[in-house]
């Protein structure tokens, strides 16, 4: 478990507390005592609820792939109960996720991201300026958009995966019709706010950025099912990106993502290992990066329109007239590495 940094919380109180009343009878100087670690407990909670989501995830991410049991049964309950908490039903992600696995970086097939499409900026004025948003600014937000597109609609599987789909489905809406009023009932709206929705905000922040690094750069092309090369797709087309420790350690090495492709039952705390054999033995194949603001900006900024040649081309030069939020990313954006 990462502690929070003794830092947190320093310098956010004034040191005059002379106009405070002491209701209780207190030393003035014990308020500020007492505030002070209120506030710390309620920054730490709201970090450690974040640590729990990933650990959540993770669960349920060996579950589906069974590298977490021998027995399917037990696989199958707690992947699903892991993932209550995120509002993630189990099996629509595990049939999408499979497919992302089966079909990385296939044109039209993958399940996980994909470039823009000429023919979607040309449909619609409200809808391009939606996409120019979704793959800019918002862009480390767009897995609650791929949450809500992709495992909710039964239309999208198949008639055999449809029994699954449906159980899995009412298990999150009883988890909601039930979780969700019991932390409002313990701790109020503000609670289930901060306790619940923060969490699962910051939860998607990482989701969404390990998701669009681990599969986009401007020299890894997305294929079409006629071109799709698997093994190429695996080991050249996923990104192995090193980021600060402490994040590393909070999401569990959830970035150590190549191997993951190569051998999805590789449980998550094997990658490590997997990944230097990998790297000793076909390195000059592999793409490794270092997460910093360069790459973030030249992902937010540059990888948008799918183009054959160029694999990228970025909305400013498609659509130049309605890009201001990507020119305000290239402006303000950090650029060193």
């Amino acid at each position: 478990m990462v502690s929070t940094s003794p830092g947190l919380g320093m310098g956010w109180y004034s040191s005059d507390w002379g106009n405070l009343s002491s209701p209780l009878n207190l030393p003035v100087d014990m308020h500020a005592h007492v505030l002070h670690a209120c506030l710390l407990l309620s920054v730490w909670s709201v970090h450690y609820l974040i640590n729990v989501f990933v650990k959540f995830f993770v669960i349920g991410h060996d579950c589906a792939h069974k590298s977490f049991s021998r027995n399917k049964l037990v696989e199958d309950i707690v992947g699903t109960l892991a993932f209550l908490p995120l509002i993630y039903p189990y099996e629509p992600w595990r049939f999408k996720h499979d497919r992302h696995h089966a079909k990385t970086n296939m044109l039209v097939e993958d399940t996980a991201w994909q470039p823009v499409w000429q023919k979607e900026i040309e449909s619609s004025s409200f809808l391009r300026k939606a996409i120019i948003f979704g793959y800019g600014p918002i862009r480390p937000w767009m897995s609650i958009a791929h949450w809500l597109m992709w495992h909710f609609d039964l239309k999208k599987f198949r008639s055999n995966e449809l029994p699954r789909v449906k159980i899995s489905l009412a298990c999150v809406f009883a988890f909601m019709a039930i979780g969700w009023p019991l932390i409002i009932l313990q701790t109020g709206i503000a609670g289930w706010f901060k306790f619940w929705f923060m969490p699962w905000m910051v939860y998607h922040f990482w989701m969404s950025t390990f998701t669009m690094v681990h599969h986009t750069a401007p020299h890894i092309p997305f294929k079409s099912s006629e071109e799709w090369n698997a093994a190429q797709a695996q080991l050249n087309g996923t990104v192995h990106c090193n980021y600060p420790r402490w994040i590393e350690i909070l999401c569990h090495d959830i970035n150590v993502h190549v191997p993951h492709h190569i051998s999805p039952r590789i449980p998550s705390y094997n990658l490590r290992a997997a990944h230097d054999s990998i790297k000793k033995n076909w390195g000059k194949y592999m793409n490794d990066a270092d997460w910093n603001w360069r790459l973030m900006k030249t992902i937010l900024t540059a990888c948008h329109v799918y183009d054959k040649e160029r694999y990228y081309v970025s909305f400013d030069e498609v659509v130049p007239e309605e890009s201001q939020p990507i020119r305000f990313l290239k402006k303000f954006m950090p650029d060193h590495a």
